[in-house]
């Protein structure tokens, strides 16, 4: 088979590591298809040595480009491509074969981005509806997101399938206490502190995490390990938010809460490893990595309720209300405080990080690209996640 897939958000936050570690694992795997990656010399860089059954397809324009349809048609068209695979949710127009979807989320759907006008608003929700309605075949990151697609934009349950998202490889494995001592001292980080990682879009929620911190470290003032708390929030820096300086201003929070932008990969695993809790509160997920980026490094957890956090995270993290500060403080220092919790959700964090893998979500994606090419009779387990939650 030869097939195509689109690499060009390979620096983006989700779909990023999922393009990563799907190429990564298809060039473990696979030998007998040839893969055509569509994106430029800079994209392909990040992906590190191929074998020879991966070819750049060079793509010098943007996917909003007016050029661009037309010229990937030309190239795939060229190179007789059989199958192509967009690891995010919209696809070019004027394809000459048949294509598959990975749909990470609809959060841009459910809550457009303030910046966009009203046309922008509708004609990113036509191209969303066009191009779920094109695709051959639909890989949701979970069986929420599986849902939410179903619900919102009425897709047929047959042309979606769950397949989950895993630990990304380049957080992988433990750093030496020495490393995670350095990397914490060019931080200047002596004191215990609660920790969120990731995106700092609105639904991550994080003027709550502010306030409910507030209230813990009120509450802790006097405790002889935690009066010096700190919260640690990785992923952006505070300058680009207006609400979120105005919540740590209205806490009364300046010294205490610190932004940090974005870090490289071992220095976040070092911030996993030595973080108290790992609190994720957020509205809306279609998975949601970071909580199971703290699990892997021992690291207790608090995350919502809501959307597909209680799918991934199971019996591993304490599960809180977002929208209640009060609820999301009193997790937080019940994690504190409970020695007996902290080393259970340790546990039982390890337990669940490994139950997510991407060679078994990687040997499901296979099977989807063969059942495209060659169509068999349909079986009971077509719409079956690719492994247990």
């Amino acid at each position: 088979m030869k097939i195509a897939l689109d690499i060009r958000r390979i620096t983006d936050y989700g779909p990023g590591t999922y393009t990563r570690n799907v190429v990564s694992q298809l060039a473990r795997l696979e030998t007998r298809n040839h893969y055509f990656l569509i994106g430029t010399h800079s994209d392909w860089s990040e992906l590190g040595r191929l074998p020879e059954n991966f070819s750049l397809l060079d793509s010098d324009a943007s996917d909003g480009s007016i050029r661009f349809p037309w010229r990937l048609a030309w190239w795939l068209r060229q190179n007789q491509i059989q199958l192509c695979h967009f690891p995010y949710l919209t696809a070019p127009w004027l394809l000459p074969c048949p294509y598959v979807l990975t749909v990470h989320d609809i959060i841009d759907f459910i809550t457009p981005p303030p910046e966009r006008s009203p046309l922008q608003v509708s004609w990113h929700s036509y191209r969303i509806r066009r191009a779920l309605q094109q695709a051959t075949r639909i890989l949701c990151v979970s069986q929420a997101t599986r849902r939410d697609v179903q619900r919102v934009f009425g897709v047929p349950g047959e042309k979606l399938e769950v397949v989950y998202n895993a630990l990304d490889a380049r957080l992988a494995g433990s750093l030496p206490p020495e490393e995670i001592a350095r990397t914490l001292s060019r931080y200047q980080v002596d004191s215990p502190f609660v920790l969120y990682a990731g995106n700092v879009k609105p639904h991550k929620n994080l003027s709550r995490l502010i306030e409910a911190f507030a209230v813990v470290r009120n509450d802790l003032r006097d405790h002889p390990r935690y009066h010096q708390l700190l919260l640690f929030i990785i992923g952006d820096e505070l300058a680009r938010h207006s609400d979120l300086r105005r919540a740590v201003v209205k806490s009364r929070m300046q010294p205490h809460v610190r932004f940090l932008g974005f870090v490289p990969p071992q220095t976040l695993k070092a911030f996993y490893a030595r973080a108290e809790v790992f609190v994720f509160p957020s509205l809306y997920e279609g998975f949601g990595l970071p909580p199971l980026e703290a699990m892997a490094h021992g690291t207790p957890v608090v995350v919502s309720n809501v959307s597909a956090l209680p799918e991934v995270v199971g019996e591993a993290a304490l599960l809180v209300n977002p929208e209640n500060v009060f609820d999301i403080g009193r997790a937080i220092q019940q994690v504190l405080l409970d020695d007996a919790l902290r080393q259970r959700l340790a546990e039982l964090g390890r337990q669940q990080v490994a139950r997510f893998s991407w060679e078994d979500s990687v040997r499901r994606v296979l099977e989807v690209y063969a059942e495209i090419l060659n169509p068999q009779p349909a079986n009971s387990t077509r719409n079956s996640p690719a492994f247990p939650p």
